[in-house]
């Protein structure tokens, strides 16, 4: 069989390695082969590509940062605000809040991992390839495309880049290579700004891809003129939620809605742009606004995991733990195995009077559970179950094994604190909550605990 073919019908079925090794092959024979060059630049890209849209974080604030439209903005127009501002304590208001000030519901969402270390997009930022670090003497007019077995695949600090941004069959996927497996953005930008004066301006990919590269530099502005640019020449639903997206890292929500509204005009009741509305509007903790959009995306898509837990979340949240429970129960039933969901199931079970099934679900979710902080939750949540069986030796137990994985659970000091004011232990009760109150100081039930007992 020709090793091209073989090379050809090994990516299109995703062995990206074998696909490598024999396009290797090819270039070691002929290594100016430019299809076996560009066909293991893409097999390359694809071993590590990552969906930039789903695995986007929210950016750290930075003091110096000219994007900032009010330091005190109006209230429901901001991100921020709605997140750590204090809600009335409703059955859905006083849901229960990570450090970060994003919902618990057990699904992950861009922006949702700023506080964890790794996350993909960080890699991307910070990874450094091997880009002009070998030491061969390759002559100039073939150091772009040699490839040395000991050295990198492309000398990218010896790249023309005008000529590739020229060559309508290799800059794509030069400029893919470039952004997702080298992670250099610096001269992934270069080749998307000369492809686009190559193109007269007219191609609308170029100026997405200027947009990719302007946001991973924080250059916000440029990357939202670049993106309208682009929607104005080809309207494309990725167009619309990276422009939602740039809206969003400059704390303009509504504006963000806007766009999105503009974008279901165009393409009815799309599931990306749907679930990006209802994402938005739960920050905004409009949660009716929010769980009707996520109703629109189950019509459209019957196993979006992200809706079905979102709508059980809210019954819950509800005081319809019934509802929920069916909610979960078909996550369940679609393959899906994690800690977070079978929490769920068992607090569902608990307050829907299930007490059969409820330790089952926990014991599940303690043996799924590796991250400590979920872990943390687990134990917190089963504390709740010691406390409707009347058992406060055993919730206090529970919560403290919750400390035990996470020193800095501020609702476990407080309920910690609740339950030995119970005791009579008033002095241990106050240091609970001082503790509660440094971890987190926005957590609303502390400040209520303390002032019940300076008053007391």
């Amino acid at each position: 069989m020709d090793p091209m073919y073989l090379a050809l019908s090994l990516f299109r079925r995703r062995h990206y390695d074998k696909c490598i090794e024999i396009c290797s092959s090819i270039l070691d024979k002929q290594p100016l082969d430019q299809a076996a060059w560009c066909l293991k630049m893409r097999a390359m890209t694809q071993r590590v590509y990552v969906d930039d849209l789903e695995s986007e974080d929210a950016a750290q604030e930075d003091v110096l940062d000219e994007n900032v439209v009010a330091s005190a903005p109006r209230p429901g127009t901001s991100l921020k605000t709605s997140s750590t501002a204090a809600v009335p304590f409703t059955a859905l208001g006083a849901r229960p809040r990570t450090a970060t000030g994003r919902p618990i519901s057990g699904v992950m969402r861009p922006g949702t991992q700023a506080g964890r270390p790794g996350s993909a997009l960080e890699r991307l930022r910070t990874s450094k390839g091997s880009t002009g670090q070998s030491a061969r003497a390759i002559r100039l007019g073939t150091a772009a495309m040699l490839t040395q077995k000991d050295g990198p695949f492309i000398q990218v600090s010896r790249l023309n880049l005008a000529k590739y941004a020229k060559n309508k069959t290799l800059n794509k996927a030069l400029f893919e290579y470039l952004f997702y497996h080298e992670g250099d953005v610096r001269n992934a930008m270069e080749l998307a700004v000369l492809a686009t004066q190559a193109c007269e301006f007219k191609d609308w990919y170029w100026k997405i891809q200027l947009a990719k590269c302007y946001s991973a530099l924080n250059l916000v502005r440029d990357a939202e003129q670049q993106t309208r640019s682009a929607l104005k020449q080809h309207q494309h639903v990725e167009s619309y939620i990276r422009l939602v997206r740039i809206y969003i890292r400059m704390d303009q929500p509504l504006t963000a809605i806007n766009i999105l509204k503009q974008g279901l005009e165009v393409f009815p009741q799309d599931v990306a742009i749907l679930t990006e509305l209802a994402r938005i509007n739960e920050a905004l903790n409009e949660s009716q606004s929010s769980v009707k959009y996520y109703r629109s995306v189950v019509i459209e898509d019957a196993m979006n995991t992200e809706a079905i837990a979102c709508i059980g979340m809210y019954h819950f949240y509800n005081n319809q733990p019934e509802l929920a429970l069916r909610y979960y129960r078909r996550v369940l039933s679609m393959g899906a195995h994690s800690p977070e969901l079978y929490n769920n199931l068992g607090l569902c079970c608990l307050y829907s009077q299930q007490l059969d099934l409820t330790l089952a679900c926990f014991q599940r979710a303690l043996d799924l559970a590796t991250d400590p902080l979920i872990k943390a939750d687990v134990w917190y949540n089963l504390s709740y179950v010691a406390i409707a069986a009347g058992d406060i030796g055993l919730a206090i137990q529970c919560l403290n094994l919750c400390l035990s994985v996470d020193v800095s659970h501020a609702a476990a000091f407080n309920n910690l604190a609740v339950l030995h004011h119970r005791m009579g232990k008033i002095h241990l009760a106050k240091a609970y909550l001082a503790s509660a109150k440094g971890h987190q100081p926005a957590l609303p039930e502390c400040s209520v605990n303390l002032e019940i007992l300076q008053d007391a």
